[in-house]
């Protein structure tokens, strides 16, 4: 089986860095790049297209709202079209970036407020996924299972790659635990390789009430901003090898 690897990435200011892209790079088989408005910048940007073509790992954009203290996280009152705006915004620059670079770009995945809000609303997450569809009909959309955004995308006509996230607990309707309530981030290594393998062996996950669940992704995503993000990509990857998954990026999975 093929599974995809995923963190974001860019997610620095000019001279400033929140992890180690250039370990973090060696690490994953896609890498979803801050465009511009939450973090990155256009060196940034450049620079992960070079380290992502350099380690043959797939180009996402990374869109975000325009909140830089707020880190892209803090909910903002923007109408639908300047929303739409926006990730267009962003996904022509980092278009342009990797074209120059002679590298395509793949994939879209939404970062924080904007993927939060583009999740609530399917109104909103139409009018995103046909724009996406008409810039590129073959950028595929990552999504988390049975998300708003997940079934945008499978009415625009386009592919979606569905995401686990391995440090995070799970509900019983599959919707992930709160930050900040009690078992919400699992950090102890042993459960975390635990909850990997179930998924890459089982393809479930057990929910926080202790339910098993099905959970049909293809892409383990890893937040680069997460304490020891870098180890846990590490982790995550030595239990897909560990199991005889094979690393591949979004597009060798989906296309």
């Amino acid at each position: 089986m093929k599974i995809d690897l995923n963190s974001d990435m860019g997610e620095g200011f000019g001279p400033y860095s929140l992890c180690d892209d250039e370990a973090m790079m060696k690490v994953v088989s896609s890498a979803n790049i801050a465009c511009g408005f939450h973090a990155g910048d256009p060196d940034t940007m450049a620079r992960m297209v070079r380290l992502a073509k350099a380690n043959g790992v797939g180009i996402g954009a990374h869109p975000g709202l325009p909140d830089r203290q707020g880190f892209g996280r803090r909910e903002m009152p923007y109408s639908n079209d300047e929303l739409r705006q926006q990730m267009l915004y962003q996904l022509g620059a980092l278009t342009a970036i990797a074209k120059a670079e002679q590298v395509p770009v793949a994939h879209i995945s939404f970062h924080a407020a904007m993927g939060n809000t583009v999740n609530r609303d399917p109104t909103l997450a139409d009018l995103m996924m046909n724009a996406i569809r008409t810039v590129d009909p073959n950028l595929i959309v990552f999504a988390m299972p049975g998300s708003v955004i997940a079934d945008a995308a499978a009415r625009a006509g386009l592919k979606s790659l569905l995401l686990f996230l391995a440090d995070r607990a799970y509900d019983a309707d599959g919707k992930l635990v709160a930050r900040g309530q009690p078992g919400a981030v699992i950090k102890e290594e042993n459960a975390l390789r635990a909850r990997v393998r179930q998924f890459l062996k089982d393809g479930t996950v057990t929910t926080i009430e202790g339910a098993t669940l099905v959970m049909p992704a293809r892409s383990i995503l890893v937040h680069s901003d997460t304490p020891g993000s870098l180890e846990l990509a590490r982790i995550v990857r030595s239990e897909i090898e560990a199991t005889g998954a094979v690393l591949a990026p979004a597009s060798e999975i989906v296309g």
